[in-house]
Protein backbone atom coordinates (compact mmCIF):
# COMPACT_ATOMS: atom_id res chain seq x y z
CA UNK A 1 0.00 0.00 0.00
CA UNK A 2 1.49 3.33 -1.04
CA UNK A 3 1.59 6.52 0.97
CA UNK A 4 -1.07 8.13 -1.25
CA UNK A 5 -3.50 5.29 -0.55
CA UNK A 6 -2.98 5.76 3.19
CA UNK A 7 -3.62 9.50 2.88
CA UNK A 8 -6.79 8.87 0.84
CA UNK A 9 -8.06 6.51 3.53
CA UNK A 10 -7.52 9.18 6.20
CA UNK A 11 -9.46 11.87 4.30
CA UNK A 12 -13.19 12.13 4.94
CA UNK A 13 -15.38 10.39 2.38
CA UNK A 14 -17.38 12.55 0.03
CA UNK A 15 -21.14 12.39 0.51
CA UNK A 16 -23.18 11.49 -2.56
CA UNK A 17 -25.40 14.30 -3.84
CA UNK A 18 -28.89 14.24 -2.39
CA UNK A 19 -31.39 15.87 -4.78
CA UNK A 20 -33.90 16.38 -1.95
CA UNK A 21 -31.52 18.91 -0.39
CA UNK A 22 -31.49 21.09 -3.52
CA UNK A 23 -35.02 22.50 -3.21
CA UNK A 24 -34.62 24.06 0.25
CA UNK A 25 -31.29 25.54 -0.84
CA UNK A 26 -32.84 26.95 -4.00
CA UNK A 27 -35.74 28.44 -2.03
CA UNK A 28 -33.30 30.12 0.35
CA UNK A 29 -31.35 31.51 -2.60
CA UNK A 30 -34.60 32.86 -4.06
CA UNK A 31 -35.44 34.61 -0.78
CA UNK A 32 -31.99 36.21 -0.67
CA UNK A 33 -32.20 37.24 -4.30
CA UNK A 34 -35.63 38.79 -3.91
CA UNK A 35 -34.49 40.54 -0.71
CA UNK A 36 -31.45 41.97 -2.44
CA UNK A 37 -33.49 43.11 -5.44
CA UNK A 38 -36.22 44.70 -3.35
CA UNK A 39 -33.69 46.48 -1.09
CA UNK A 40 -31.87 47.87 -4.10
CA UNK A 41 -34.88 48.87 -6.23
CA UNK A 42 -37.77 49.48 -3.82
CA UNK A 43 -35.96 50.96 -0.81
CA UNK A 44 -36.73 48.23 1.74
CA UNK A 45 -34.25 47.15 4.40
CA UNK A 46 -32.93 43.92 5.94
CA UNK A 47 -34.13 41.70 3.09
CA UNK A 48 -37.74 42.65 3.87
CA UNK A 49 -39.90 42.76 0.78
CA UNK A 50 -42.43 45.21 -0.56
CA UNK A 51 -45.97 43.84 -1.21
CA UNK A 52 -45.32 43.43 -4.95
CA UNK A 53 -42.12 41.42 -4.41
CA UNK A 54 -43.75 39.41 -1.61
CA UNK A 55 -46.58 38.40 -3.96
CA UNK A 56 -44.15 37.40 -6.71
CA UNK A 57 -41.94 35.47 -4.28
CA UNK A 58 -44.93 33.54 -2.91
CA UNK A 59 -45.94 32.66 -6.49
CA UNK A 60 -42.38 31.51 -7.23
CA UNK A 61 -42.24 29.37 -4.07
CA UNK A 62 -45.59 27.78 -4.91
CA UNK A 63 -44.47 27.01 -8.46
CA UNK A 64 -41.16 25.56 -7.25
CA UNK A 65 -43.06 23.26 -4.89
CA UNK A 66 -45.36 22.14 -7.73
CA UNK A 67 -42.66 21.87 -10.40
CA UNK A 68 -43.36 18.97 -12.81
CA UNK A 69 -39.64 18.09 -12.81
CA UNK A 70 -39.72 17.40 -9.08
CA UNK A 71 -36.30 16.98 -7.46
CA UNK A 72 -34.53 17.00 -10.83
CA UNK A 73 -35.76 20.48 -11.72
CA UNK A 74 -33.41 22.82 -13.55
CA UNK A 75 -32.90 26.45 -12.57
CA UNK A 76 -36.03 28.44 -13.32
CA UNK A 77 -34.28 30.84 -15.70
CA UNK A 78 -32.99 27.85 -17.71
CA UNK A 79 -36.26 25.91 -17.65
CA UNK A 80 -38.20 25.25 -20.84
CA UNK A 81 -41.59 25.40 -19.08
CA UNK A 82 -42.69 28.92 -18.19
CA UNK A 83 -44.79 28.49 -15.05
CA UNK A 84 -45.54 32.10 -14.16
CA UNK A 85 -47.29 33.62 -17.17
CA UNK A 86 -45.85 36.31 -19.45
CA UNK A 87 -45.93 39.35 -17.09
CA UNK A 88 -44.73 37.63 -13.93
CA UNK A 89 -42.17 35.72 -15.95
CA UNK A 90 -40.62 39.00 -17.20
CA UNK A 91 -40.50 40.36 -13.64
CA UNK A 92 -38.96 37.13 -12.38
CA UNK A 93 -36.31 37.10 -15.13
CA UNK A 94 -35.45 40.74 -14.35
CA UNK A 95 -34.93 39.86 -10.69
CA UNK A 96 -32.81 36.83 -11.57
CA UNK A 97 -30.62 38.91 -13.91
CA UNK A 98 -30.05 41.31 -11.03
CA UNK A 99 -29.08 38.35 -8.85
CA UNK A 100 -26.06 37.53 -10.97
CA UNK A 101 -24.94 41.14 -11.36
CA UNK A 102 -21.68 42.41 -9.92
CA UNK A 103 -23.39 44.11 -6.95
CA UNK A 104 -24.98 40.80 -5.90
CA UNK A 105 -21.58 39.19 -6.27
CA UNK A 106 -20.18 41.73 -3.78
CA UNK A 107 -22.97 41.37 -1.22
CA UNK A 108 -23.62 37.60 -1.38
CA UNK A 109 -20.62 36.12 -3.22
CA UNK A 110 -21.27 32.46 -2.39
CA UNK A 111 -24.93 32.62 -3.44
CA UNK A 112 -24.09 34.34 -6.72
CA UNK A 113 -21.25 31.93 -7.50
CA UNK A 114 -23.34 28.86 -6.70
CA UNK A 115 -26.08 30.14 -8.99
CA UNK A 116 -23.61 30.79 -11.82
CA UNK A 117 -22.01 27.36 -11.38
CA UNK A 118 -25.43 25.72 -11.45
CA UNK A 119 -26.19 27.52 -14.73
CA UNK A 120 -22.94 26.31 -16.26
CA UNK A 121 -23.62 22.78 -15.04
CA UNK A 122 -27.06 22.80 -16.69
CA UNK A 123 -25.64 24.15 -19.95
CA UNK A 124 -22.99 21.43 -19.99
CA UNK A 125 -25.60 18.78 -19.25
CA UNK A 126 -27.72 19.96 -22.18
CA UNK A 127 -24.70 19.90 -24.49
CA UNK A 128 -23.82 16.38 -23.40
CA UNK A 129 -27.41 15.25 -23.96
CA UNK A 130 -27.38 16.74 -27.46
CA UNK A 131 -24.08 15.03 -28.26
CA UNK A 132 -25.47 11.72 -27.01
CA UNK A 133 -28.58 12.13 -29.19
CA UNK A 134 -26.39 12.84 -32.23
CA UNK A 135 -24.31 9.73 -31.55
CA UNK A 136 -27.43 7.60 -31.19
CA UNK A 137 -28.90 9.01 -34.42
CA UNK A 138 -25.63 8.32 -36.27
CA UNK A 139 -25.52 4.77 -34.89
CA UNK A 140 -29.13 4.14 -36.01
CA UNK A 141 -28.37 5.52 -39.46
CA UNK A 142 -25.25 3.35 -39.72
CA UNK A 143 -27.22 0.24 -38.65
CA UNK A 144 -29.94 1.00 -41.19
CA UNK A 145 -27.35 1.32 -43.97
CA UNK A 146 -25.69 -1.94 -42.93
CA UNK A 147 -29.04 -3.74 -42.90
CA UNK A 148 -29.93 -2.41 -46.34
CA UNK A 149 -26.53 -3.46 -47.67
CA UNK A 150 -26.92 -6.92 -46.13
CA UNK A 151 -30.37 -7.29 -47.72
CA UNK A 152 -28.97 -6.30 -51.13
CA UNK A 153 -26.16 -8.83 -50.78
CA UNK A 154 -28.58 -11.50 -49.61
CA UNK A 155 -30.84 -10.77 -52.58
CA UNK A 156 -27.86 -10.92 -54.94
CA UNK A 157 -26.60 -14.16 -53.41
CA UNK A 158 -30.11 -15.57 -53.48
CA UNK A 159 -30.47 -14.75 -57.19
CA UNK A 160 -27.08 -16.29 -57.95
CA UNK A 161 -27.95 -19.38 -55.95
CA UNK A 162 -31.26 -19.80 -57.82
CA UNK A 163 -29.53 -19.46 -61.16
CA UNK A 164 -26.84 -21.93 -60.08
CA UNK A 165 -29.47 -24.45 -58.94
CA UNK A 166 -31.62 -24.05 -62.03
CA UNK A 167 -28.67 -24.25 -64.48
CA UNK A 168 -27.64 -27.85 -63.57
CA UNK A 169 -31.25 -28.91 -63.70
CA UNK A 170 -31.53 -27.72 -67.33
CA UNK A 171 -28.38 -29.54 -68.38
CA UNK A 172 -29.60 -32.78 -66.85
CA UNK A 173 -32.85 -32.51 -68.84
CA UNK A 174 -30.87 -32.04 -72.05
CA UNK A 175 -28.77 -35.13 -71.26
CA UNK A 176 -31.93 -37.10 -70.58
CA UNK A 177 -33.34 -36.06 -73.96
CA UNK A 178 -30.14 -37.11 -75.78
CA UNK A 179 -30.20 -40.53 -74.10
CA UNK A 180 -33.69 -41.22 -75.40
Amino acid sequence: MSILDKVKDMLPKRKPANPKENLPKEKEQMRRTFGFYCNKNHGTTDEKLCPKCTALLSTVMLKIARCPYGFTKPLCDKCEIMCFGPEKNKEFMNIMKTATSSSMLMKHPMTAMKHKLAQVKIDMGKQQAEMEKKKQAEAKEKNAKEKAKAKEEAAKNGAEAKSAVSAPAKTSKKKNKKKK
